[in-house]
């Protein structure tokens, strides 16, 4: 990945990592492709709400996920399973962060979210199960399980060079609401949507076809989020250009509205499209579903 050196960049895929994925070369259809890695993130982020982990270590794991995947020389999800990857990037980017989560921990939130056969998993993430044994995995998975979960720990490193920074534009958006004086203090109605529209966009983005948050800049996706906010919200931003204070020009300005924008679109249609059958995310069932699609193909 291309680096910039900033304590507030992140290392961006490059035209080459973006033109094709080692998935693709493996034969699996670029669709199907970006509905396992959309169902992969959501994934992440249900577990990360079961383990209670703050927004932006989710946040984090689920761009380690998308990162793994990127690319020739990147993993491939029908050798790679999006859960095992998932489980991963959580237990990985815990570790480093105010609330490191045990192997066990995320192997039973993992097994909690997929003990049932429900396509929406985060209906799951605040509801208690009656069943403890959702809940928890016997010593004989749990310890199969755990080596599964350290070896796919060690491959997202491997895969990686052991780049892991992530930063995340939710706290540098705040700061830019602040400095274009746009949060009252003490907050009212009008600053407090502001706010919220603006980490909206933010964790939305997360989930982006477009792969946003590995292409653009911490500062950038900032900026967009706020732009689009204060529009939303009906908020006078002062002067005509002030991106361009933040070091964004107007083209990816503009390129990042209309990305940020197409996020809600692209998940209702990744919704309606496995409203009746749930997205593989390991390698059995992505094999099971590549064999439907193939039988429907030849009717």
């Amino acid at each position: 990945m291309a680096t910039e050196v900033s304590s507030i960049a992140n290392p961006l895929a490059t035209i080459e990592q973006l033109s094709t994925s080692s998935s693709q070369l493996d034969g699996l259809p670029a669709d199907l492709e970006a509905s396992i890695r959309y169902a992969g993130a959501k994934l992440t982020q249900a577990a990360g709400i079961q383990l209670r982990l703050p927004q932006e270590v989710i946040a984090q794991a689920i761009v380690v996920f998308m990162r793994f995947y990127v690319g020739p020389e990147g993993g491939s999800f029908l050798i790679n399973s999006a859960k095992d990857v998932s489980a991963a990037a959580i237990y990985l980017m815990s570790k480093v962060s105010a609330e490191p989560q045990s192997t066990r921990s995320v192997i039973n939130a993992y097994a909690y979210l997929l003990s049932t056969k429900s396509s929406d998993v985060l209906e799951r993430d605040s509801k208690s199960s009656s069943d403890l044994s959702t809940r928890f995995v016997l010593e004989g998975s749990y310890q199969s399980e755990r080596l599964m979960l350290l070896q796919t720990e060690a491959k997202i490193l491997r895969c990686l060079g052991f780049e892991t920074k992530v930063i995340i534009p939710h706290h540098l958006a705040l700061t830019y609401l602040q400095t274009l004086g746009t949060l009252a203090a003490p907050p009212n109605a009008q600053s407090t949507a502001l706010a919220r529209r603006t980490i909206a966009y933010l964790n939305a983005a997360l989930f982006s076809s477009q792969l946003l948050y590995l292409t653009h800049q911490p500062s950038s996706l900032a900026v967009a989020a706020v732009y689009l906010a204060a529009r939303e919200v009906d908020v006078k931003l002062p002067g005509n250009q002030w991106w361009e204070v933040f070091d964004v020009d107007r083209e990816e300005l503009g390129f990042l509205v209309v990305g940020l924008r197409s996020c809600e679109n692209f998940v209702e249609s990744e919704e309606e499209k496995w409203a009746e059958h749930r997205c593989p995310l390991t390698v059995e069932d992505l094999g099971e579903t590549l064999s439907r699609l193939e039988n429907l193909a030849e009717r």
